[in-house]
């Protein structure tokens, strides 16, 4: 009885992991698991398309703005839940006024096509150049764009490490004004 029981925990748990690399391999061909560039035409179908979406909104010549660019790379590839993507500012105008953005670097992090919560410049992550990938990545897992579950981090190899402060800000949503 014992045999039989421990190869029908080997079916199901194979059909499982069957499941889940299909549902990456989706992921994956959507742009998750990627950080990407994307043009003031795609940004729309991307942000209301996509259930999770962290938004850097960037300029090429700053600085600031190349070192999130190394963190959001990280943080792309350990969270597929997200699509993770950037936008050059002063290519996107229309994008940059209707969501307020007026300092670079800015990250938003939208839900289902709503802005949920957003990081201006540096002064949320520490206010330092220095700061680390686990600064980020509390500000997203605080607005629920990327899993906080334990057992997920785990296997990440995350050590849960949670401490940014959650300034959010009020919902604005692309659709709504």
């Amino acid at each position: 009885m014992t045999h039989f029981l421990l190869l029908l925990f080997h079916r199901d748990r194979l059909a499982a992991m069957k499941q889940e690399a299909e549902r990456r391999a989706t992921l994956e061909r959507q742009g998750h698991g990627t950080y990407t560039e994307i043009s003031e035409g795609e940004f729309l179908e991307v942000v209301t398309k996509t259930e999770n979406v962290v938004c850097h909104f960037y300029h090429k010549e700053f600085e600031r703005c190349k070192i999130v660019d190394k963190h959001m790379a990280m943080l792309a590839k350990k969270y597929m839940e997200a699509r993770f993507i950037k936008i050059s500012a002063p290519d996107a105008p229309f994008f940059t006024v209707k969501l307020g953005i007026k300092v670079l670097p800015a990250v938003v992090m939208f839900k289902n096509g709503v802005s949920v919560d957003r990081v201006v410049g540096f002064e949320q992550l520490g206010g330092r150049d220095d700061f680390s990938t686990a600064d980020l990545e509390a500000r997203l897992k605080a607005a629920d764009v990327v899993s906080s579950n334990r057992r997920a981090a785990a296997a990440a190899g995350d050590d849960e490490s949670d401490g940014g402060e959650d300034d959010r800000v009020v919902q604005n949503g692309i659709r709504r004004g």
